[in-house]
């Protein structure tokens, strides 16, 4: 019997060669796209190996031609120290440019599609930053897409802790907190959807701050997932003490960028609150009941707790209302409320950073699957299939409202207990000491200490004001955390081997309060020095 021609024994020969066929097309379409973005990646690395070496001949020059400038004295500086210099002249902009940087650019978030894209203008940040005086010398290294509290990418590889190479820097902003940890900079900018300033800062013993979400500018920005609005993004200063945070918020809070950008608040830096000693009123907690903090998270902020209150401020006992909710059900909800689509867009024709693999394959799960695995892991990962159960597509405008509604209702309950305690500041955790590096894609959930904050929109910085000592190392050994699940067992190894690293404290103030939440951080830093 013939079929059009066709013996009909021939048919699944047929088939199977057509299936064989097509398996070959996508195998070299795939090979292909891998190519080109290993290609991509290779000629970045070689754009970026240039431009050090046209650095290093030009910091070269400099010091055949100035053998009397001092870089060990200018290095040492602080930045409102080094600010005084330049203005009375007794360093020139050159000395103080080529010291640094003895160490039109893409703007990639360490993906191939951002590869030899350079931006056309510089955000309205820098472009007010430069007015003012400083000068941009360097961009430093991120995770790919920047969701993400490690730092690695394929493109510029990864980037290690300067205090112990087996840890993270932290992320996003983890090469801008190395780089000013090891004395390479003074001062940076960063951006914070998730603890993305705060972590670094943290992991590398620096300051650093997040200011309201529309304090300054964010014209310019680059997001890996734009349009999303339940978690607040923002742009800020981190440096090695509050003083320089500070005066880099005094430069950005000017004429010049509520001119550049008129959606940006009016409001200068006030000087009487930054400056103010009148007796503080702080709420504390040295635990979000979420993710049980590590020895050392705990002991530094019930020290800073005793100090304060030593100082004259008085000290009232908080408990942040559900931070499982808030963490999971409306934080990691928001960000991937299209399921993780948008993000997933940003990966076209790239390869995945191993650090990002069990990250980014939970986000590739269908809806029905995750929602499936939720079901089904309920009785024995409850923290995970919640998770599962959230990170899936909202399916509709509607949903997308009520999700939007739920947000806005969690801030006014916590803000409402806030106010009921007449606080005017807060002293929490940060995720401290710095954690193993390949362990934030695996341990996203150790995020809520600062997540918390990106929700509710309010400043927060970080200062460090201890480190690890052999007593919290032998603690950490009974470590079981509060469900006793794979996270709780990957956080305490992600934790292990700090015996010296720095542990910070967050400091929080209620929205638009900036130069109040600057003043804590100032006065946590100066009862640090003094202990230590």
């Amino acid at each position: 019997m013939e079929v059009q021609g066709l013996e009909v024994a021939s048919l699944p020969a047929l088939l199977l060669g057509g299936t064989a066929t097509a398996l070959l097309v996508l195998v070299l379409r795939w090979s292909g796209r891998n190519r080109r973005a290993r290609e991509k990646m290779e000629r970045a690395k070689q754009r970026r190996e240039a431009a050090l070496e046209r650095m290093e001949r030009a910091a070269g020059r400099f010091r055949l031609e100035n053998p009397g400038v001092d870089p060990g004295t200018i290095l040492s500086l602080s930045l409102a120290e080094l600010t005084e210099k330049l203005q009375d002249d007794s360093l020139s902009p050159e000395s103080v440019l080529y010291t640094y940087m003895a160490k039109g650019h893409d703007s990639t978030m360490g993906l191939v599609q951002f590869l030899s894209r350079p931006v056309s203008e510089d955000s309205v940040v820098v472009q007010v930053l430069k007015k003012q005086g400083a000068v941009p010398f360097v961009k430093t290294n991120i995770p790919q897409s920047m969701l993400n509290y490690g730092c690695s990418n394929l493109i510029f590889g990864q980037t290690v802790n300067p205090r112990n190479h087996r840890k993270t820097p932290g992320g996003s902003s983890g090469g801008e907190a190395a780089l000013i940890s090891s004395g390479g900079s003074i001062l940076g900018m960063g951006s914070d959807v998730a603890g993305s300033i705060r972590l670094p800062s943290s992991f590398c013993g620096i300051c650093g701050f997040k200011p309201t979400g529309n304090r300054i500018s964010k014209q310019g920005m680059s997001s890996s997932s734009p349009g999303q609005k339940t978690v607040v993004t923002m742009l800020g200063p981190m440096a090695r003490d509050v003083e320089s945070l500070t005066l880099c918020m005094r430069a950005l809070l000017c004429e010049a960028m509520f001119r550049l950008d008129p959606t940006v608040p009016p409001l200068p830096f006030n000087e009487e609150i930054y400056s103010s000693s009148r007796p503080l009123r702080v709420g504390y907690y040295d635990t979000d009941g979420l993710t049980m903090p590590s020895p050392s998270m705990r002991r530094a902020v019930l020290e800073m707790k005793q100090a304060l209150e030593n100082a004259g401020h008085t000290l009232v006992s908080f408990t942040p209302p559900r931070v499982e909710y808030a963490t999971i059900e409306v934080s990691f909800r928001g960000l991937m409320a299209d399921g993780g689509s948008t993000f997933l867009d940003k990966f076209k024709g790239d390869l995945v950073d191993p650090n990002l693999k069990e990250q980014i394959t939970l986000y590739r799960i269908p809806n029905l699957i995750k929602r499936f695995l939720s079901f089904l892991l309920r009785p024995l990962l409850p923290r995970f299939s919640y998770i599962c159960k959230n990170v899936t597509d909202l399916g509709s405008v509607k949903a997308l409202w009520k999700h939007h509604g739920d947000a806005e209702n969690y801030r006014l309950e916590f803000l409402a207990k806030w106010k009921a305690l007449d606080l005017d500041v807060m002293l929490c955790p940060v995720l401290s000491p710095a954690v193993t590096i390949g362990y934030p894609g695996k341990l996203s959930i150790a995020v809520s200490y600062t997540v918390l904050y990106n929700l509710l929109d309010c400043p927060a910085g970080v200062v460090p004001v201890t480190t690890v000592t052999n007593g919290d190392e032998e603690e950490l050994k009974h470590y079981e955390g509060y469900y006793k699940d794979r996270s709780d067992k990957l956080f305490r190894k992600a934790v292990e081997g700090s015996v010296g690293l720095p542990v910070a404290v967050q400091c929080v103030a209620l929205p638009w309060q900036e130069e109040l939440c600057l003043r804590f951080m100032k006065e946590v830093e100066t009862l640090a020095r003094n202990r230590n």
